[in-house]
């Protein structure tokens, strides 16, 4: 049950997307559809985050950002769920990242709104949240970032 097509952020986008996520060193990020794990690897190492979640369905992805958090040592900050991640809790996320498409998008925003704290940041790469009006918006070149928050 593959949702969307893995197709890694730029790693100018990640860091892009997690400036304007205004990451604090308390919060909690989840990577919804996880893929690689750069953004989370990159929110912990370059932005010293306390812990990052990803959720990714393939398991080939999973396998694969599990033995680069390895390598890197970041077990005890990284955790990835094997999942679906309509599934999965995020009732503790301080931060959502997310690149996966409008409809994927507008099938995850109940959960979204139903699970989310006040206050709580989502981004996502290049797809809107269909409904939700952005607070910040950011081009990249080819790439649109978008920046929301849970009110």
């Amino acid at each position: 049950m593959v949702y969307v097509p893995f197709i890694s952020s730029p790693l100018e986008v990640v860091e892009k997307m997690l400036e304007m996520a205004e990451l604090h060193e308390d919060d909690i990020l989840y990577d919804l559809g996880s893929g690689d794990g750069r953004i989370l690897i990159t929110a912990v190492k370059k932005f010293g985050i306390k812990k990052a979640v990803g959720v990714e369905v393939r398991e080939d992805l999973v396998k694969t950002s599990k033995e680069e958090i390895k390598k890197l040592g970041l077990e005890d900050k990284i955790t990835i769920i094997h999942g679906d991640l309509y599934k999965v809790p995020i009732k503790d996320a301080d931060v959502i990242t997310l690149f996966l498409t409008t409809s994927a998008n507008e099938r995850l925003k109940p959960k979204l709104e139903s699970e989310l704290k006040k206050g709580a940041r989502v981004v996502s790469h290049d797809y809107e949240i269909i409904g939700w009006k952005p607070v910040k918006v950011v081009n990249l070149g080819q790439h649109t970032i978008y920046l929301y928050i849970i009110k």
